[in-house]
Parts: structure tokens; sequence; C-alpha cells
């Protein structure tokens, strides 16, 4: 009965500062300690496959959360390196090296892995909806038959005319908290049509992520630089180009984009020495495209102030006689 770190810190029970389960919240939560997992690195033995006889014998040796291996899948190996999974909702995380960085501005701090006895830590913030909004904009309004069409429909106008799209199903994450809060369209006229609509559902999961993205800058107090992404959405090239816009820095998609199965290899391969170290691994890292930022003019920072706008309209939407 085992899990990593970064499992063992999801659960809330686990004092990430000191890298055992928190004897002081058991006690209240009157949780016994034998029930728990023993923790292990994310890097490690933790035991070898039976019962499948192509497997038998293989040794499990990398566990890590989802987004954790993402980081590491990423080769995010330095303080200040950041990725986000465009994922059915977006997750950013930030390297934050070997102290615990406490936030300010509502991210979570968390373990990102643990190699050996060597702990090292990063900020996450979520966004509930990301790449799902695609699909709520096929199989619910169908306005597109497949998900890649978006793109193609988002390029037909040169931009939203005005219109926002806010899509809070279940209320904010980071780094609003808003559980009350409702999706909603405005800003629309007679002439908005439904190209106008797909680029403002594109628009809508970069402004989530750049908002998270801003927190983050505020806590670290240091200048992103680089925004290393993966998941489904991040293969949409105008909505990449749109998230360096907003970021003012180089978004880079790597070739291969499914960071999070990768990740949990690479910590696997290290732990049983098909990588020699982090170094090697990094060097496996390969570029597919970079979106760097194009200068922003006065008519795009209207449009950020307008989303501002419409995420205020949409909080604390719900009321108590709602629910």
């Amino acid at each position: 009965h085992a899990t990593d770190a970064t499992n063992a810190c999801r659960t809330m029970l686990y004092n990430i500062h000191e890298g055992k389960w928190d004897e002081e919240l058991l006690e209240t939560l009157e949780i016994p300690a034998a029930l728990l997992p023993e923790v292990k690195p994310s890097s490690g033995h933790f035991a070898e496959v039976s019962g499948v006889p192509e497997l038998e014998g293989v040794a499990i040796a990398g566990v890590a959360g989802d987004q954790h291996a993402a980081l590491f899948g990423q080769a995010c190996f330095e303080p200040g390196m950041a990725k986000n999974t465009y994922g059915t909702g977006c997750f950013m995380m930030l390297h934050t090296g070997k102290e615990v960085m406490s936030s300010s501005n509502k991210l979570l701090s968390t373990i990102a892995w643990q190699i050996g006895d060597r702990v090292e830590y990063a900020l996450e913030g979520g966004v509930f909806i990301g790449g799902a909004v695609v699909q709520w904009l096929r199989d619910e309004m169908q306005i597109i038959k497949s998900s890649s069409e978006v793109e193609a429909l988002a390029k037909s106008v040169e931009h939203c005319r005005g219109t926002y799209f806010v899509p809070v199903f279940t209320g904010f994450g980071a780094p609003h908290w808003d559980a009350r809060a409702r999706g909603l369209w405005v800003g629309m006229t007679r002439g908005t049509n439904r190209g106008h609509l797909a680029r403002a559902v594109l628009e809508a999961i970069a402004f989530q992520s750049h908002e998270v993205l801003v927190a983050m800058e505020k806590d670290a107090q240091m200048p992103l630089r680089e925004l290393r992404v993966d998941g489904g959405a991040c293969v949409n090239d105008l909505l990449m180009q749109f998230q360096a816009n907003l970021l003012g820095a180089r978004v880079t998609r790597p070739q291969v984009t499914e960071t999070t199965a990768l990740g949990a290899a690479y910590l696997a391969g290290l732990a049983v020495g098909y990588w020699a170290d982090q170094a090697e691994i990094a060097a496996q890292w390969q570029v597919e495209q970079h979106f760097d930022p194009q200068d922003q003019n006065i008519e795009e920072l209207r449009h950020q102030a307008g989303w501002h706008r419409a995420v205020e309209r949409a909080k604390e939407w719900t009321r108590d006689d709602d629910l």
C-alpha cells in the first residue's frame, strides 16, 4: 500500500513542509495513520507487475499526479519554468525550487515531485473549463460538427466584434474561486455570427490561463519567459498565438504533447537507470513550434479590459434561492 509525495499532498492530509502525514490533521479528522499508504519518491521502485505474462517482473518505478507528471514531462526542471495543460480544464504549474512558496494570489502550493530525498515544489492554478468548452460548442450548441472545425470557423472572422464568452459552467477556479459564478455570453449584436462565437470560445480559454499566469508572476516576483504547453487543445494554432500575445511571452509546443504519460515514463526510466539524470531527460525534449508574442495595440488592450468586465458580470450569479 504505497503512493508518492505528489499524490499524497492531494489528500490535504500530507504536510508538504515536513514530508509526512500531518498528525494534527489525522487526529482532528479521526483518521488512523495505519490506513494511509507509505509515501515514496515519485521516481523509485514501488513494485513489480505480476499476473500479466507479457509484463511479468517489469518494475513500477514512476508514480506522480497528473499535472506533476506533465511538468516533469515538459522538462521544467529549473525554478521559473512553467507549463500549461489544455485538457478538459487548464492546469498551469510553475516550478518554484526546493522551498515551499506560499501564494498571496489564491494559487496552490504543491510538491512538484520527489526524487530520492530531494523534494521540489511548484505553484499551481486550475481552470475548470478549458478544452471542454469546444466539446460543448459541438455537442450542446451544435455550432460545429467536430472539435477540429473550431479553428477554421474562428479564423473566418478577424476579431470577436466585442463578444465575450465566460465558460464558468461550474464556477471559477483560480484565481477567483467563486462557486456561484455561471457562464455567460456578453456583447452580442445583430451582426454576431458563428465565427465570432467560435473565436470568443477559444479566446476564453486563453484569457482564463492568462489570469492564472498573472497571479503566478505576482507570487514568484519574476516575469515568465516561456510557457510550455501540452494537452489536446494545444494543437490549435490560433489559440496558442493568442495565448502568447496575452502573456507577452513565448509559448512553446513540444513534439510530444501527451506529456503526462511521458513524465511518468521519465520518472520510471530515471529510477531504473535508463536515463542517467535529468539533464539527459531534458535533452530528449524537442520543440514542435514556437509562438512568439506580437506587439499589442490599443484595441487589444481594450479587448482585455472587456474580458475583465465580463468576468465581473459572471461572478456570484447564483443565489441561495437558485440552488
